[in-house]
């Protein structure tokens, strides 16, 4: 019984440790696809925090077409690794490699969409809390929500002062949750067997 425990901690720390780099590649990625500033104290941060590992990469696999192809292969190296310890250690067997190609597709697309979701919740309070305030934090934040929120704005505009786009891109996420990441969870979960 004691055991037990023991393996809960051991996959709550590797989620975590593996989480939060994966999230900081994820965030120097998307910040990259937006062409946010560089200058940035919070994307300095994660270009500090990541380099260690996204230099050596991109030395043998080089950008292609404006995308950072090294970052996208640590993330799935990263996001496998993470799925491949937390099967060892509660299950056993290692997943067969499609199932978990599929399953680190459908977790990497699941971190991309809370991150969204994140954002723009954090966005609607500030706007509500202290708004036209400037932090570094929020000129990030409003950088990689507006590839999201610009579609929508057209969509539905402004009503009587009250910006009803984030609604719609948080319930397109929901959607995109229910609808392409559970699905593909369930298949790698499948094909993992």
């Amino acid at each position: 019984m004691g055991g037990y425990y023991f393996v809960q901690a051991g996959v709550y720390l590797i989620e975590i440790i593996f989480g939060l780099y994966i999230l900081a590649v994820l965030l120097r990625y998307l910040l990259a696809r937006v062409r946010a500033d560089f200058y940035n104290p919070c994307s300095q941060v994660l270009v500090k925090v990541t380099n260690p590992l996204i230099k050596p990469l991109r030395r043998f696999i080089p950008g292609y077409l404006g995308i950072d192809w090294a970052s996208i292969i640590l993330l799935f190296s990263l996001q496998g690794l993470e799925l491949i310890l937390v099967t060892l250690i509660t299950v056993g067997p290692i997943p067969a490699p499609m199932g978990l190609f599929v399953l680190s597709l459908a977790c990497l697309l699941q971190v991309i969409i809370y991150v969204h979701m994140f954002i723009i919740i954090m966005q609607i309070v500030i706007s509500w809390v202290n708004p036209g305030t400037y932090n570094p934090a929020i000129v990030i934040m409003q950088q990689l929500s507006a590839p999201l929120l610009k579609p929508a704005r057209r969509l539905i505009p402004p009503v009587g002062g009250f910006d009803w786009s984030p609604m719609l891109v948080l319930i397109a996420m929901n959607l995109m949750l229910i609808l392409m990441v559970s699905p593909l969870m369930d298949l790698g979960r499948r094909l993992s067997i």
